[in-house]
């Protein structure tokens, strides 16, 4: 979890959530939807559906507020709904992705060599530009769902691997292991972009 979002997990009162108190919950809601929505967008990568997902996400944390007993973070909680929710919503749009469970989880070591490129030469305006981060995009989108939420949850939207795992309900060996097959199948996808950007040699 960023620095800013761990400093406002103290301005809420848990007894008045577990009161459903309508103003602390708006509270929530404010603090939370820009984080919420930009989660949605990264998963579904469609500003309506972000909305959707956005929407149900905090009507089913409302519903669920007698029952928070405050063992996760308020932000933590939140995450995991609207992960949840987003991920149904894309079972439903492409009901070829059934699980985000994984065949196995051995170890990095134990999968294939893949072919990537060395960045290191490659300059940092390259790196950051709108045309790398969409194709960025684009590779995200070509995860399986069990490694897009691992990999967004953990590099995009920065959040620890403890609070990774207690988000999507996975133990921590499985999130290192699913964000290293993240990473790597990303950097094959990109290595053909990537190797255009790299200075000429003789």
């Amino acid at each position: 979890m960023s620095k800013q979002q761990t400093n406002i997990e103290e301005i809420f009162s848990l007894e008045a959530l577990n009161n459903s108190d309508p103003a602390e919950y708006a509270r929530v809601v404010e603090t939370y939807s820009g984080y919420i929505y930009r989660l949605a967008l990264k998963m579904l990568q469609n500003p309506q559906d972000a909305e959707d997902v956005l929407q149900e996400t905090f009507i089913k944390a409302f519903r669920a507020l007698p029952n928070f007993n405050g063992k996760s973070k308020v932000s933590t909680w939140l995450y995991r709904i609207a992960t949840n929710e987003a991920l149904m919503f894309l079972r439903k749009k492409k009901p070829d992705f059934v699980s985000v469970e994984m065949p196995s989880e051995k170890s990095p070591g134990d999968q294939k060599s893949l072919q990537i490129v060395d960045w290191c030469c490659i300059p940092e305006d390259e790196l950051a530009s709108d045309e790398a981060r969409h194709h960025l995009d684009l590779g995200i989108e070509k995860l399986s769902l069990a490694l897009k939420s691992v990999f967004i949850l953990r590099d995009v939207e920065g959040l620890s691997i403890k609070e990774t795992a207690e988000i999507l309900e996975i133990s921590e060996s499985a999130v290192k292991i699913r964000l290293h097959r993240a990473r790597m199948q990303l950097r094959e996808y990109l290595t053909t972009y990537y190797q255009d950007q790299m200075p000429a040699t003789n």
